[in-house]
């Protein structure tokens, strides 16, 4: 993920987007917190991969389970995968 000390995406440190990518995936971030999401996923290459991944990933697991949503525990587990592989 792209970072630098004068990058304009600094202001949202991409390991702070992994932690909130479940919730800006499911629309429970404040108005605020999802402009600095959308705002970083615009700029920085990495994130807008991560997160596209992510969405695809539990679209994909949405419709093997027969349109059932991933309970939270779920969710999270996959999203913990995701944290750890990409650290």
């Amino acid at each position: 993920m792209t970072e630098s000390l004068n990058d304009p995406v600094d202001h949202l440190a991409c390991a702070e987007l992994v932690e909130l990518v479940t919730a800006f995936l499911d629309g429970d971030l404040d108005p605020a917190a999802e402009r600095r999401v959308v705002d970083h996923i615009s700029l920085c290459d990495g994130c807008h991969l991560y997160v596209d991944q992510v969405r695809q990933t539990t679209d994909v697991l949405a419709g093997l389970s027969g349109g059932v949503p991933l309970s939270p525990e779920d969710r999270e587990r996959l999203l913990a995968a995701f944290r750890d592989s990409s650290g």
